[in-house]
């Protein structure tokens, strides 16, 4: 049973992004500074658009905090679009506005343009853009960021790093990587323009973004998102949707340009011999549950569409964001005849965003299938429960 439900509201450039999280266990200590933090990561990175210089996000609680702490009912949030400003009329919501700007009729190839206005019976593509946009993606961040303050209390820390640009790579074998390890090349990672944990690779990352931005086109690349401190046991081999990993890949695969994710090394694991990449067990110390080891994990934490104690790793690639400054050839709706594919402000790279967006993604699942097992209308009652279950171990 889903413990924690999340929805998001709110277009590109309408007003602004409305959240709400439900499930949020009481007395959990948060604050707008805390959720800001991680606004703010998520505007950072090279190769940003112009959007980026326009907003400088800050988020309202609306409900569901009372003097520093949840309460147990929703966590509502708003996020205001400064460029609001410029839209008033564009995106008004009242009819006497209609047709104050020219409608959107060419699309753009990679974008939910045209299989929007065909689903949705829509003439005018900007009444699809503006919501599918990742500009919805702040509000994931925001919503994550409150799970993730309830994971600190866990034990459990989320991060990521960027491991491709465009051909430069940075080169990491993950199945052997500890906790520690995993959280030194964050800490990397937190200090780099484009959010990868070498300096080396960093500097050719950002010429091969320069090269795009004068080439007029977009970059794609791959990052790493984990979680360490994730107890045993979560999901459930029980039924197809209960299992850990398919929640995890439907979660990343909903960040916009995300086309393939995979859990630990999953697809190395497709050229290996089996004998190569089972994580085998070893016992430390005294035998009991909680002393079974692995030295690798290529499962990346989960085995069965279970938690199995060790971090949790999943791999991401996004695809070159398909708005170029160099159009595509379209189909003008209005016309049929071929036509250059509308331009709307973009950025040239943002794999660097897209990790912060797939931490509050990831935080997101294991948040919620930590509630899931062990319950609790209150933080107390849930540390409680998670403390009798690893004792049991």
């Amino acid at each position: 049973m889903t413990r924690l439900r999340l929805l998001t509201a709110g277009e590109s450039h309408g007003r602004g992004l409305v959240g709400i999280i439900e499930g949020i266990p009481a007395n959990l200590s948060i604050s707008a500074d805390y959720i800001n933090q991680q606004l703010v990561r998520r505007q950072k990175g090279y190769g940003r658009g112009g959007r980026m210089k326009i907003e400088s996000d800050r988020v309202e609680i609306i409900s569901g905090v009372r003097w520093g702490r949840t309460l147990g009912s929703p966590v509502a949030l708003y996020i205001e679009n400064r460029d609001w400003q410029n839209w008033q009329k564009g995106m008004s919501v009242s009819e006497e506005d209609a047709q104050s700007i020219e409608p959107v009729v060419r699309p753009r190839p990679g974008h939910a343009d045209l299989a929007g206005i065909i689903k949705y019976a829509q003439q005018d593509i900007r009444n699809v853009l503006e919501r599918s946009s990742a500009r919805e993606t702040a509000m994931r961040v925001a919503l994550g960021a409150v799970v993730r303050r309830m994971l600190d209390e866990f034990g459990i820390s989320i991060g990521s790093f960027v491991t491709s640009v465009g051909g430069e790579v940075f080169q990491v074998d993950t199945s052997v990587l500890k906790p520690k390890d995993l959280l030194a090349l964050y800490s990397q990672a937190e200090g780099s323009e484009v959010r990868c944990p070498s300096a080396d690779v960093t500097s050719k990352m950002k010429e091969e973004i320069d090269r795009a931005k004068e080439g007029g086109y977009s970059l794609g690349g791959r990052f790493v998102v984990f979680a360490t401190g994730v107890p045993p046991g979560l999901g459930s081999h029980i039924q197809w949707d209960r299992r850990l990993d398919g929640r995890v890949a439907q979660a990343l695969m909903s960040i916009q340009a995300i086309k393939a994710v995979s859990i630990g090394e999953g697809f190395e694991m497709a050229t290996s011999r089996g004998s190569e990449v089972m994580d085998e067990m070893v016992v430390e110390g005294s035998f009991s549950l909680k002393n079974i080891k692995r030295k690798t994990n290529h499962a990346g934490g989960i085995e069965g569409g279970i938690t199995n104690g060790m971090p949790v790793v999943v791999k991401a690639s996004m695809k070159p964001i398909p708005t170029q400054r160099k159009p595509l050839r379209s189909v003008d709706l209005a016309t049929g005849s071929y036509v250059e594919a509308a331009y709307e402000r973009s950025d040239i790279c943002a794999v660097a965003a897209a990790s912060v967006v797939a931490e509050a993604m990831l935080a997101l699942v294991i948040g919620d299938a930590l509630l899931e097992k062990f319950g609790g209308d209150s933080i107390e009652e849930t540390k409680r429960n998670l403390e009798s279950f690893l004792k049991s171990l």
